[in-house]
């Protein structure tokens, strides 16, 4: 745990308690004067520290909060330097599909599934990357959890970005999972890779391209999740649409897919299946101390309402 100042140059407020400490001592000595010429008794002296107390006490709190204080807290994981995931999210508007309106949707689904993947994977680097008929990285790989799920729920969404051209059917093209191997997504240091891809395999064809992508060294293993049901509809406007109908043709193309990449497919129910597969697949490696941003919390509140009670303290002084 660290405390820092995000502002410490407030701390100059702090030097505003000479005014009301100042103007204290000179009423309190020409109150003296004034009780030596009626031959008053004259309080004594210990009487007055509460109030110069607080009043010096309400300009340092205010002061420290002007600093702008915070308590941060970090956290120790062992990363593995060997091994990194990525998980791509198609995101192509058929993902919009459900069983019903207001039912989750598919990309719902799966992202919750995605998160307790993520999960299941402590100390390993995960991505992020969304699909249509083009790849987009969102995040790539940390073992920041955190920084996984806002990443998830920030930025992953239905044509988000849409795709570059324009389909009258389909956009998904899982030909562009080619550029995965070839474009140097995964780290040099990262022997062994993982990719899981969420999608309900309403695609474009797919062809010898991923092949040749995927027989590149290091070798990328890669899982598919299908995330698909006959009976599901896109329901936006809470009727469904007439222009989409599941296509039952999408497990075929997704089991081609598999076949080109020379990896598996999980249907959505075999999604814990897909999380040990990757856990074995990964298995053992070495590892590195990382250390990680933790939770954030402002204290300037606190030392504002603090400031408050010396203060509430002068006035109720002033009063009686």
């Amino acid at each position: 745990m660290d405390v820092r100042f995000l502002t410490p140059l407030g701390a100059v407020l702090a030097l505003t308690l000479l005014v009301p400490l100042a103007v204290f001592a000179l009423r309190e000595r020409r109150a003296r004067r004034v009780r030596t010429s009626l031959g008053l008794a004259q309080p004594p002296l210990w009487s007055l520290v509460p109030l110069a107390a607080a009043l010096a006490l309400t300009p340092c709190l205010l002061g420290l909060a002007a600093m702008q204080p915070i308590v941060e807290t970090t956290t120790t994981i062992n990363e593995r330097t060997d091994a990194e995931v990525f998980v791509v999210f198609d995101v192509s508007r058929s993902m919009l599909a459900s069983s019903r309106s207001g039912a989750p949707t598919r990309l719902e689904r799966v992202q919750a599934g995605a998160d307790a993947l993520r999960a299941e994977l402590p100390g390993i680097p995960v991505g992020i990357l969304s699909l249509t008929d083009r790849l987009l990285p969102h995040l790539f790989p940390t073992v920041d959890e955190s920084v996984f799920r806002s990443t998830l729920d920030r930025s992953i969404g239905i044509e988000r970005p849409p795709p570059a051209l324009f389909f009258s059917t389909r956009a998904t093209q899982l030909n562009a999972l080619a550029g995965i191997p070839e474009r140097g997504f995964f780290s040099p240091s990262a022997r062994k890779r993982v990719l899981v891809v969420y999608t309900d395999g309403e695609s474009q064809p797919v062809d010898e391209e991923l092949t040749r992508a995927f027989a590149r060294k290091p070798r990328v293993e890669t899982l598919f999740v299908h995330v698909w049901d006959g009976g599901e509809r896109i329901y936006e406007t809470g009727v469904p649409e007439r222009g989409y109908t599941p296509d039952p043709a999408s497990a075929a193309l997704l089991r081609r897919a598999g076949e080109l990449t020379g990896g598996r497919v999980f249907g959505e129910s075999d999604a814990d299946d897909a999380a040990s597969t990757t856990r074995q697949l990964l298995g053992e490696g070495p590892t590195r101390e990382r250390v990680l941003e933790g939770e954030r919390r402002a204290l300037m509140p606190y030392a504002t309402m603090l400031a408050l009670l010396p203060l509430g303290f002068v006035l109720l002084r002033r009063n009686l």
